[in-house]
Parts: structure tokens; sequence; C-alpha cells
């Protein structure tokens, strides 16, 4: 096999609940049922189901990899729907967890785009709150390989949420509350209901935890680890005619953080005449802030056109406020730093059936962004050496403003070549403005072979354009800090540039009975690779470029599904390494600098292997039992050279069990008691040294929740 198919990917699934899937357009039936049926009366079930199914053939994934979980699987999670997003998606293969609630797929920093009901939501800065919330999703796909033209930007993976609905629910709610170790206390309420033509979804939690944050020490419990957080998600939606519909789509999160304390470390700077802190009463925290809202239309055109156009808007904000006269005694620096990013979309997609053998799809998406940074930062006078000269600290302010264009097309043929055969060519330009201007024009092929009626096998090629998160971007001026204690060498283009890739995936999923295997392969060539860092104290990345890197992987999964008993497995090895940072430089040691710029070494969040698994038991209609684990060989660490070394391996189990109490007239209430970590075992999600890495990190320790919920 050729290099650029070393790697193996296999996707698995837990019973009807995880389900890794062929592309839509594998098997001739799938690809008729794409086309939706048609209602000549307005019965809002039937008008709903048939543009749900129109809504899905606009999305098509012929030739990527998709890993299916829905809201049954969610609820056999541990913690249920209570599970934070980021956790959830953990439980698909290729998923590498890091600290701050971060995500890397198929070695990619981060590099995820977010749909809901098909449309884009513009991702949030960078920090570690989670904004969307679970008990929104009916179904969540995650898409990755050789994706078609319709995606793009944003590619490591395609975050794809279909929501809950009223019309699907009926009329009621749900109130509950989940509680617990490190004094977690998660109330929420959900409410949905239908009438006529309209219909409803809204959710809203609030959130107060004591382990807000990784803790950065071994210890059980994280000092100044506190944490509150709001959330809320609606989708509101009215049919028009039998093949119209208007939704509004909205959503917030306000969350805001302690940042933990790491205790006896010792000041290096002195105060005015104070020598002395106590690092454990360091009181520096953050505030993190999205709101988004969606207006889209989805209709048919001409009988046969079926489209989505959509307008958008999200604001998100990130403010870390420092303990001033702390952070400068032990770094030198004190920084109020401000973040902020208000972005407007315009989406719109269409798909033409052409004949029987076929669909061709075409659209277009606009986004104009004008993003804030500020830093409002206190240092201490220095020497050429940055030794401190005076123990009175000085202000500089510093701010910029920044204005983003961005703009893509796309157009491609679904063409079903015979029963067995299907082939998906399509082609994407995309146009990315900021202080300067990029562009590309990408093609795209996917091939599906239906070999059998249990063996499906998929192979695509992918041309890749993804310009850098303009929220992450900061055009500080370097200068004002010379001959200061946070003075840094100018050292080159302080300005990220887009990533350009070549992307090749192939793989084959297997049915046997009630078992299902997997296997993919990816490689993927990059120039101008993108890696994200956090720089200095603010708990916030910002985007640097490598000339060139390479990112291989494997991944296997298999899946268990009959009566009462489900279980799935995923096993994903992966390599992603990089030479020559080109941007961004003034953020590393010139020693580093200098070993990267003629050394490939492995990027920060390369892990060599992570699995994932899961199993659950019914032991009878109200009564189920299960556990899940993660494991990780370790990110990496310095060794010898840069990122030379890699942490310990971890491994986590939780376990959990529910049960459904009769309460006659009162009805069913669910309860689901959850041990995370279970066997308390202590491990580093990060140590603290590396290429762009921060603070050091550490895995939950073992936690006990009590969930209880009811449905009205």
């Amino acid at each position: 096999m050729t290099r650029t198919l070393l790697a193996l990917s296999l996707a698995c699934a837990l019973g009807p609940a995880f389900a890794t899937s062929a592309p839509d357009a594998v098997a001739p039936a799938d690809t008729k049922s794409d086309t939706p049926m048609q209602v000549r009366q307005l019965g809002t079930v039937d008008v709903t189901a048939a543009l749900d199914q129109a809504r899905n053939a606009l999305s098509p994934d012929t030739g990527s990899s998709q890993y299916v979980i829905d809201q049954q699987a969610i609820a056999q999670l541990p913690l249920g729907q209570s599970t934070p997003l980021n956790q959830v998606l953990l439980q698909a293969p290729g998923v590498v967890q890091d600290s701050y609630g971060g995500l890397h797929v198929r070695g990619d920093h981060g590099n995820l785009q977010y749909r809901i009901n098909g449309v884009i939501i513009p991702e949030s800065i960078s920090g570690f709150g989670q904004a969307l919330d679970a008990r929104t999703i009916r179904s969540v796909k995650l898409l990755d390989g050789a994706l078609p033209a319709q995606y793009g930007l944003r590619t490591a993976a395609v975050v794809d949420i279909t929501t809950k609905s009223g019309h699907q629910l009926g009329n009621g709610g749900s109130v509950g509350i989940t509680g617990g170790s490190f004094g977690t206390l998660n109330p929420n309420v959900s409410l949905w209901g239908s009438s006529d033509r309209w219909s409803a979804f809204f959710t809203a939690n609030y959130l107060e935890s004591d382990a807000g944050i990784e803790n950065p020490t071994a210890s059980r419990k994280p000092i100044h680890d506190h944490t509150n957080q709001v959330k809320s998600f609606g989708d509101v939606s009215y049919l028009i005619d039998a093949d119209t519909r208007l939704s509004f789509l909205f959503g917030s999160a306000n969350n805001r953080f302690e940042i933990p304390n790491v205790p006896g470390q010792q000041p290096q700077f002195g105060y005015l005449d104070r020598t002395a802190f106590d690092s454990a009463l360091l009181d520096a925290r953050q505030n993190e802030t999205t709101r988004f809202g969606v207006l889209a239309l989805q209709g048919k055109l001409g009988g046969s056109t079926d489209y989505q156009v959509s307008l958008g808007q999200r604001y998100t904000d990130v403010d870390y406020m420092p303990d001033r006269v702390g952070e400068l005694m032990f770094n030198g620096v004190a920084s109020n730093v401000t973040r902020s990013n208000r972005a407007s979309t315009l989406q719109a997609d269409f798909a033409t059936p052409l004949g029987d053998a076929h669909t061709l799809r075409y659209g277009l998406y606009g986004s104009f962004e004008r993003a804030g940074s500020g830093n409002d930062a206190w240092v201490f006078p220095a020497d050429a050496d940055g030794g401190q000269t005076s123990t009175t600290p000085i202000e500089i302010l510093d701010a910029s403003r920044l204005t983003a264009k961005t703009w893509s097309a796309y157009v491609q043929d679904e063409w079903s070549l015979n029963e067995a055969w299907t082939l998906n060519l399509g082609l994407r330009g995309d146009r990315y403005r900021l202080t300067r201007t990029e562009s590309q024009l990408s093609p795209r092929i996917g091939l599906v072979w239906q070999a059998t009626g249990s063996t499906v096998v998929h192979a695509g090629y992918a041309r890749y354009f993804t310009p850098p998160a303009t929220e992450m971007i900061t055009s500080e001026n370097i200068a004002r800090f010379d001959g200061t204690t946070n003075a840094v060498p100018d050292l080159g283009n302080n300005t990220p540039l887009a990533e350009r890739s070549d992307y090749f995936d192939a793989g084959v999923q297997q049915s046997l009975g009630a078992w299902t295997f997997g296997l993919d392969a990816y490689y993927r060539k990059v120039h101008r690779l993108q890696d994200e860092g956090q720089f200095g104290s603010a708990l916030v990345y910002s985007t640097f470029n490598y000339a060139q890197g390479r990112v291989k992987g494997a991944e296997f999964t298999v899946n268990y599904a009959q009566g009462p008993l489900s279980a799935y497995f995923n096993l994903a090895a992966s390599k992603a390494i990089g030479e020559r940072i080109i941007t961004s430089q003034y953020n590393f040691d010139p020693d580093d600098l200098a070993y990267v710029n003629d050394h490939y070494i492995h990027l920060d969040h390369d892990q060599k292997l992570a699995s994932s698994g899961g199993v659950s038991y019914a032991l009878d209609e109200r009564t189920r039992i299960g556990a899940d684990y993660l494991f990780g060989s370790g990110l990496r660490r310095d060794g010898a050279v840069p990122n030379g070394d890699h942490l310990p391996a971890y491994f986590q189990l939780n376990l959990s069990v529910s049960h459904d109490f009769d309460f006659g007239r009162f009805g069913d209430l669910h309860t689901q008691l959850a041990v995370l970590n279970a066997l308390d075992r202590s491990y580093e999600l990060r140590d603290g040294s590396g290429i762009g890495v921060g603070a050091p990190q550490f895995g939950p320790r073992r936690g006990v929740y009590l969930s209880l919920q009811k449905d009205f």
C-alpha cells in the first residue's frame, strides 16, 4: 500500500444509539429515499417529516466517513443529557481530548465546523466554555475524511447537529437536576410543543461547580476553580405551506471561571516593597459570552429543487482579568486581555435531481467578521538582559480591530453509475480577505462501492483551504514592550496564513449479523499547517503556522447490538508532524525556533493511540447499567527536542446505573447514578512543556453524580 494510504480507520457504534454509517448514496435504496415525499395536504407531521428528509438531501457525505450519535446514545452515557458536548464527541473514533475541553480530530488542533439543522454556526473564541447543550440534540453526525465540496473552511470534522422539535415530541416539557462531587449543581428545564403550523423547542440550564477547569496539580480538589454557567437554546419554526418552512434558531452561553492555582510557587519579581506572595491566593478570572441567531428558509423551487437559505449572526467575547499584583510578581506581566468577534453570515444550499442518475448540488456561503482585541498590560522596566530594574510597574495599552471577509461557492454532482457504484465530483472556491487576500479552487472526488448487501467501500480525495480563525488573531505592537519584563523579539510575520492541504481517504465497512466493523485510511499533506497555542496567562488560543506538515492515522471500530446488550469499541492511531514555524514567531523560544527551522517535530496535540468504548445492558424495561472508558497514550511534551516526548498513558473508566421509578398519577421519575473515573486514577493531560503549551492540566478525579429528570 502506498504511503498516502498508510492510515487505517474503523468506525463503531453502540446499538441503535451509536452508528457508523456509510455515505447516504452508497446504495440505490438510500439514494431514492433522499427524494422527499410529496405532501399535498398541510398535515404538520407529514410536512415536517418531508422537509426534514429534504434537508438531509441537501447535505450529502458521499465518500466521507461519518459517525452518528442519537439522543438514546446520549441518554446511555454516564451523565446522560448532562454530558458536555465535547464528552459526547469523545465517543467517536479518532477524537482525542485535550485541556480546556479541547478536541483533536485526526491530528488537527481544532478546526471543527458546527452545523445546526444544516446551518453553519460560526465558531466561538477559543476557551473552555461549552456553548452548546446535549439536551438540544436529536442526533449528531461527526463527518470527517475527504468531504464533498459542500463542506469547507473548517474541515478537520463537521459536527452536524439535528435538534429536537415540537412536531417530533408533541406538547410537553422536562425538568431535572444533576448534582454531586466538587460542588456540582446543574438544574435544567426544557419546553416543547406544536400548534397547527407552529413548532417550538426550548431548553436552558445552569451549572455551578468547584472544578470548572482542569486542575493544574495532581490534588483531588483544585484550588480557586469555581465556575458558574448559564446556557440556553431555542428553535421556533413555522410551516408556510406544504413545501416551505421558516425557522429561527437562537442560543446563548454566559460562562464565568476562576483560574485554578498552583500552591508553593515562588515570586520571580518584586512589587514596590513586597517580595512574598502566596500563589494559592491568586485571584485570576475569565468570562466568556456567546450569542447566536439564525433565520432559515427551507423549501422547494419548481417542484424539484430543494433549497435552504439562512441569515445568521454570532457574537462572542472573552475577558481575562488577572490578579495584577500576583501575576506581576510571578510572571513580570499582568494583562487584562479582551477579545471579541461578531460574525454575520449568509448561506444558501440547493439540490436538483437530473434524471435518475444525477443529483446536482450547489450553493454559496459568505461571512463578514469584526474582531477586536485589547491588552491592558502592567509590566516592570527591565534591562537588555530582561532583568528587573524597578519594582514600580508601568501600564502599556494595546488594542486593535480586524475586519475579515469570506466568500465560498461550490458545485457538485452525485452520479449513480449503477446499482453498486456512486461517484461524487465537486469543485469549491474559497476567498478570504484580512490584511491580505488568499483564495483557492479545491477539487473533490468521492467514490462509493456497495460491494455486497453488507459491505461498503469508499475512497476520496479533497483539496482543502482553511483560513486562520479571525477571532484568534491579535496584531499586538511588540515594540511597545521593549525594555520591559514582557519584551519579546520580533522574529518575522505576525499574521497567520491560510492552510492548504491535500487529503486522501479510503475505508470499508462490514456488517455481520449483530456486528458492524469498519476500517478507514487517511493521509494529509499540508502547506502552511495551522496550529494553536496558549501564550501568556489568558486561557485563550492564538494561531501560528508551520511551513509544512504531514498527518496520517488509523481508526478501527466495532459495534455489537442485539437484544438488551449493546457495545462499541474504537481504536485510533495517528501521527502529526510539522516543520519550520513561519508566523507569530515572537511567541516562541529562539532555541526552539532554530531547531524546528530544519527539523520535523511532533505537533503538541499529536497522540499516537486513542481508544474509547462502552457497554450498556438493560436489566429490564426500567433499569439499565453501563460503562464506558477513554484511553490515550499521552499528548506531547518536551524531551531532548521540542515536543520530543509524550506524557504517560491514561485510562479513565466511567460507570452508571439508571432506573425509572413509577409514582402512579405523578408518572415516571428517571434517575441516573454516575461514577466518573471510578478507579480514581490521576493522570496528566499536559505538563506545561511543549510548543504552544500553557500550564499543566490533570484529568478529573473520581466523582459521583445523581441525576433526576421528570417529563411532563
